[in-house]
């Protein structure tokens, strides 16, 4: 279990599906990554969800600063973790230099995606599949 660090922190809520992600930044860190109390890779498991967590980073390209990320995130599948986590760091990002609004914004990372699953409709087997229909 990583040790969580004290100090000041730059606070950003980001949310994907039904997945919520509160993510703190720490500006004076060691660039770790901890995610509900495990690394980041052990949380996440696939390099391709690590990429889009760590994309508002290298989009600033704050790859090599010293910053460690603590991140609480609940709900969903890790797809949806992971795109919470990417827009509340750059939420957080944000917070802690409002310069990098305009580069974040140009490249989606405030905007929150809004594509969630559609609910079940009463007499459809899923969202919009009707039962078949027999003439006789």
């Amino acid at each position: 279990m990583a040790e969580t660090p004290k100090g000041e922190y730059y606070y950003g809520l980001g949310r994907r599906k039904t997945s919520v992600a509160r993510v703190r930044i720490y500006p004076n860190g060691d660039g770790s990554i901890i995610i509900n109390g495990k690394n980041a890779q052990n949380y996440l498991g696939r390099e391709a969800h690590l990429a889009t967590v760590a994309s508002p980073l290298r989009a600033l390209d704050l790859n090599g600063e010293s910053y460690t990320l603590t991140v609480r995130v609940l709900g969903g599948g890790v797809s949806g973790q992971a795109g919470a986590i990417r827009h509340g760091l750059a939420r957080a990002l944000v917070r802690l230099n409002p310069d990098f609004k305009l580069a974040l914004r140009k490249a989606g990372f405030l905007t929150r995606d809004p594509r969630m699953k559609e609910r079940k409709k009463p007499g459809l087997k899923r969202a919009r599949k009707a039962p078949q229909y027999t003439k006789r």
